[in-house]
Order: C-alpha cells, then structure tokens, then sequence
C-alpha cells in the first residue's frame, strides 16, 4: 500500500528555481511533490538536474526513478493532473502579471477552498495576481508570496508577503512549514547537515511593494555598483572584491542595521547617524541615477568587464559557489546557536 503523505504539493515550473525548490521540498519526509512544465524536455531536465541537488549518497544513480516508485514524485502532463490532489500550489511560471493571472484563474476553477496557494514571484504582489480571479472561489483570502532566494535549496531567506485579503492563518502556515523543512547536508555523505536551529528563516512583510525587500536592497547595490563601473571609478572585477572582502563578511553574521549599531560605540545607531551624517548625506546626495532601459555606456561598459574578469557561468563554477555557501550557513546557524 502506499504511503500516505500529509502534504502534497503541486509544484509548477521546472525552471532553475523550480528545481532547486523541488530539491528542497523533498527534504521533509512529510511530502509527495507533483510536478508540472509545459516544456516538453522537462522531464528530462528533472532527471539530468535533480540528482545533483538532492542529499543523496554518490551511488544514487536511479534517485528520480526511486522517488517516483514510492510516490514521492509524481510527472503530470497537464495542470488539471498536477493539481488535482494538492493540499499546497505552489507556481514558479513567468514573471509577467497577466501570465500569473491565467494561471491562478485556472487553478481557482479545480481546487476547493482549503487548498494553500503560494508563489515564488521574485517581485509581483499576491493582489495584483489574484486581481481577476472570482471573488467566489476566494483566491485573494488563499494566495500569498513565498519568494525564495537563489537557490532555494540552500538560501535560508523565505519572503512571505500576503496581500491585503490574505488570511493570517495561511502565513502562519507557510512561515511554521518552511521553519520545519531540514537543512542541506553539509557532507553529502553524511545525510543531513547542523540541525541544532532551523534552516530556513521565513521573514513575513506588512506591506506589498515591488520587488519586496530583499530584491530592492539587491537591486539598489546593483544600481550604484553599475554607476560606479561606468562612470569608471573601479573596474567591475575590483568592485567585487571590496564587496566580498568587506560587506560580505560583515553582512554574513550582522545585518544593515545592526551593523551600523555597532559602528556608533556605546550610543548605537543614533550615534552614528549623528556622526556620519554629513558624510552619508553627501554619499546618498551623489548616489548615481541610472536608466537600465536608457543609454546604454554604462551597460556596455559593465557586461564587457564582468565577462572579461569571470567568463562564462559553467556548471563546475556553480558547484563551487554552492560549497561556500554551504560553508557560509552552516557557519551563521554554529554561531547563532551559541548566542542563543
């Protein structure tokens, strides 16, 4: 007989992030994962891609095959099929609004009212994806944003961010379910890795804005970082280096503000507010305004560089960066652990 499994997913999109949150989801033993791409290679994908994201021994040749033979994973060809079960949805399609919109008015016409509906969206609001659907089938009061950082099978970050009609019990929900998903191995010989804290750390927003926060913190460093290459200050190789050699460490065991507490002494942030000021406003006053759909000097200058300093992103290069962030995490949950 088979195992029943208390949470079944719909999982739609098996694009980069589908698959790592694919990966992810399967960690919790609680799970069986439906998935669904209307690309036509994409079971191909899953089996190519999945294996070398999974906590699996090496010798796990045929993981997908097991996984599918216990029930654990389940290939849908159409959406009617991957859906038809789920006690969770959760949709990694195009990040553009209209797309969005069809999709979650098709699901509210073949789900119940239990169903938990979530998406991945990097920066569209669960209002403005849900605003075409009927009122009746109550997807607004469902649907929230559960936007992963990449890839979600490592990054701990989680945005919740439920539109104005969300009900609170449903964040409640998402935030009590990603706390319970276990982290990476950090050996993949040795099964799961530090379980001593939670791995993943769902931050829940009070307000829908666009591109949510993490995102706008990214995309505002991304912004001077590309003034800065192309108004030829620093090379784009070198800014990079001042990043991981100075912001990087700092932000990986404090965050912005608390920081910046530390940097006023004993009288805190508002001390150093009050110290710096001059210096941040003249900073936040020069801070370059740039159009990334204008003209494109800056762009040209900041592709050629950064193509020249790295090459092109090959799947060795990946495996690299996902060993340090690994090392990096599992670091962050050590020392949390031992100041809690």
């Amino acid at each position: 007989m088979a195992t029943e499994y208390p949470h079944k997913i719909a999982l739609l999109g098996l694009g980069t992030i589908g698959l790592s949150m694919l990966a992810m989801h399967l960690r919790r033993p609680d799970t069986s994962i439906t998935v669904y791409d209307p690309r036509p290679d994409y079971e191909s994908q899953i089996r190519t891609v999945l294996p070398g994201l999974l906590d699996s021994p090496p010798n796990e040749s045929n993981i997908v095959d097991h996984l599918i033979a216990t029930n654990r994973l389940k290939l849908a060809t159409s959406l009617p099929e991957a859906i038809n079960e789920a006690t969770i949805i959760q949709e990694q399609s195009p990040e553009i609004t209209t797309s969005k919109q069809v999709l979650w008015k098709e699901i509210s016409k073949l789900t119940g009212p239990e169903t938990h509906l979530w998406s991945s969206s990097s920066g569209i609001a669960a209002s403005a994806q849900a605003a075409t659907c009927e009122t009746g089938h109550k997807v607004a009061e469902r649907l929230l944003v559960a936007h992963p950082f990449n890839p979600p099978h490592l990054m701990p970050l989680v945005e919740v961010v439920p539109g104005p009609e969300t009900q609170p019990e449903r964040v409640e929900f998402v935030k009590q379910y990603f706390r319970d998903i276990p982290g990476p191995a950090t050996d993949s010989s040795s099964g799961a890795g530090d379980q001593t804290m939670s791995h993943y750390r769902p931050v829940t927003l009070h307000k829908e804005v666009p591109g949510f926060v993490g995102n706008r913190l990214a995309f505002a460093l991304l912004r001077e970082a590309c003034h800065l290459v192309g108004e030829g200050v620093v090379s784009a190789q070198d800014l990079d280096s001042i990043v991981t050699a100075s912001l990087g460490p700092r932000w990986a065991g404090s965050g912005v503000f608390e920081s910046y507490h530390a940097g006023g002494g004993e009288g805190g942030i508002d001390a150093f507010l009050q110290k710096l000021s001059p210096t941040i406003q003249d900073v936040w006053g020069d801070l370059g305004q740039i159009d990334i759909a204008g003209e494109q000097k800056w762009r040209d200058v900041v592709v050629q560089q950064t193509e020249e300093a790295y090459g092109p992103y090959t799947p060795q290069t990946r495996k690299k960066k996902e060993e340090m962030l690994r090392d990096v995490v599992e670091m962050q949950k050590k020392k949390w652990g031992e100041l809690s």
